[in-house]
């Protein structure tokens, strides 16, 4: 039988009380015996998170959790909150079986696992049968809240929004439905694409506002809109030199698919840079007195007022309220993991795998509606050419962009490796099964820091040389030995015949050798809200929508038909700010 700690607290309690009151003596009666739970102890467990294993190490007394150790933590820092949320409900409930953190469905399930088995080698009479309860819940209205400035998602652009609404002076209130913030920007892990920066100039890299908007509108199959392009570009270096004043480090700069010249900004090592960015920003909005970032607070509606938009409606575990605010700034993400509204709008994609977070689910899409605002390029998808089949484990484009090639079950290369992410992905889904085998070296390996995490993580497949890396592969070993030799060779001409790559920086020449199956799946939504230059919101009739400005991926304009990598992050931090300072000076003029 199973009896919680503060039950038996209070029997003994009533005990003592009971005692204490008795001004004649009683006849001696035994205290009931308190069944133990566990055997007092600390057990270990482990369990598969997102990004490898984790193990615990539980100390229990005979009746509760005491501590929770986390002994091997694989996840990267964006997961470290539901990591603490889940040890510390674990130990309030005591037990194993607690609620999956929304969001955090894979780092969930490895700490519950682990919990759960370390506890199972601890429970007395093995793991109780927990009794099946109804319970009734009743929405409660909460207390209406007034700001100046709310801002719907926590992502990159909504962190971006903040603080640079907050440094002109405005009280701002960011809601974020998901448990912790970064959305998709977590994710990222190539870089962040600017021109003309301080860090360019530092290692001799010639670049132009010109080149980037000339690559930028290529990639975008010249469906992008100019204007914000041309924001885009002219503001790269200044976002670089301001995230880099908040204590990013975006040092290292190497080049991804579409680029002529290496632009992408990223961390020291060529370690993942959404995350960093992340963290930048959140520490960065966390020391701004006047900004409060709310989880946990999902917006179901706009308000608007004489067709001036005056706040939001917010859905939370414990009820509802309003925001009231000058302005609104919508940073909520795009819709690359809600397969309804991406089937809608490219029937050809039903049944892929996405890259994207379990938060990118398109909810801009219902809000706007009733406002009457225009949505453009909403059957721009993008698929990214490599992720882990089945897993949708994301292998950042900077893999390719340092060296490593892609094959065919013919052991050969089909195509230039960097690229835009659209033709490289039509070329997979040419081939044989559908998916391709990333092949890269040792030379590779070492080049570019975020290769590790997928090896951590078990993703790559290590082979002591060619032949062995035919013999994992399933392909003729003369073939791909010839492959890897015709590439070696081209990289020393600085040439590629066979598919006009631009940028070989390095052979594949020292062992050992390593691969990863990879096909495409659904990576980033190009299409979403209409904005112009301010990133003001405009309406079906092409008027301004007063008061609510979009900034990010739930914007449509910016990428036309395909988004070059490395300009995601571009977007969201450069119109982020300009979303940020957009609406400090609307709710300023009110």
């Amino acid at each position: 039988m199973k009896r919680s700690l503060l039950a038996v607290l209070l029997m003994i309690m009533m005990v003592v009380s009971l005692a204490g009151c008795s001004s004649t003596e009683a006849p001696a009666t035994e205290t009931p015996e308190v069944e133990a739970l566990y055997v007092a102890g600390t057990y270990e467990g482990e369990g598969e998170g997102h990004g490898g294993t984790f193990k615990v190490a539980v100390t229990v007394d005979e009746l509760a959790i005491t501590e929770i150790e986390v002994i091997e933590n694989p996840e990267s820092d964006f997961a470290q909150e539901s990591v603490t949320a889940l040890v510390d409900a674990a130990i309030a409930q005591n037990t194993g079986s607690i609620d999956a953190v929304s969001g955090a469905s894979e780092t969930s399930a490895g700490v519950i696992g682990a919990i759960s088995n370390a506890l199972a080698k601890a429970y007395v009479n093995g793991a109780p049968v927990a009794e099946a309860t109804e319970t009734e819940t009743e929405t409660a209205v909460l207390e209406d809240v007034t700001t100046d400035v709310v801002i719907v998602g926590a992502g990159g652009a909504g962190l971006s929004a903040a603080i640079s609404a907050a440094d002109a002076g405005m009280n701002v209130l960011v809601l974020e439905k998901m448990p912790m913030v970064g959305g998709n920007t977590n994710y990222a892990t190539g870089g962040l694409n600017a021109p003309g920066t301080e860090q360019q100039a530092a290692k001799g890299i010639e670049d132009s506002v010109e080149l980037y908007i000339a690559d930028t509108m290529k990639g975008g199959k010249e469906l992008n809109n100019p204007a914000l392009v041309q924001v885009l570009a002219e503001n790269g270096a200044e976002t670089v030199a301001w995230l880099t004043e908040m204590g990013a480090d975006l040092t290292d700069i190497g080049r991804l698919g579409g680029a002529s010249v290496n632009r992408a900004h990223r961390p020291t090592g060529g370690a993942p840079v959404g995350n960093h960015l992340v963290q930048t920003l959140k520490t960065a909005a966390e020391a701004r007195q006047t900004i409060t970032i709310a989880t946990n607070n999902k917006v179901v509606a706009i308000l608007a007022e004489d067709d001036t938009v005056t706040g939001v409606t917010v859905e939370t575990a414990e009820g509802t309220y309003n925001v009231y605010a000058k302005a609104v700034v919508l940073a909520s993400g795009g819709f690359g993991n809600n397969q309804e509204i991406i089937v809608q709008y490219q029937a050809s994609l039903e049944g892929f795998g996405t890259t994207n977070h379990p938060g990118a689910t398109g909810d801009a899409v219902g809000l706007v509606a009733p406002l009457n605002v225009s949505m453009i390029d909403m059957e721009y998808i993008q698929t990214h050419p490599t992720v882990v089949p089945e897993k949708n484990k994301m292998i950042t484009e900077a893999v390719r962009g340092n060296g490593a090639i892609l094959v065919n079950r013919n052991g050969e290369r089909f195509i230039n490796e960097i690229t835009t992410r659209d033709v490289v992905s039509a070329a997979e889904l040419e081939q044989e099964g559908k998916t391709s085998f990333l092949v890269f070296d040792q030379g590779v390996r070492e080049s570019l820091s975020a290769i590790e995490k997928y090896i951590k993580a078990g993703l790559v497949t290590e082979a002591a040389t060619v032949e062995d890396l035919a013999t994992a592969l399933g392909v003729d070993a003369a073939t791909l030995a010839t492959t890897i030799e015709t590439y070696n060779g081209y990289v020393a001409d600085g040439l590629d015949p066979d598919f006009d790559r631009p940028d070989m920086p390095r052979d594949l020449a020292t062992a050992p050798y390593y691969y990863v199956e990879v096909g495409p799946a659904v990576h980033h939504t190009m299409g979403g809200i209409e904005i112009n230059t301010s990133t003001e919101v405009i309406n079906q009739e092409g008027n301004v929508v007063a008061g609510l400005f979009a900034a990010g991926e739930v914007t449509g304009g910016v990428h036309g038909a395909n988004r070059l990598g490395g300009n995601a992050l571009s977007d969201i931090t450069t119109f982020g700010r300009i979303a940020g300072q957009s609406a400090a000076a609307f709710a300023t003029a009110k």
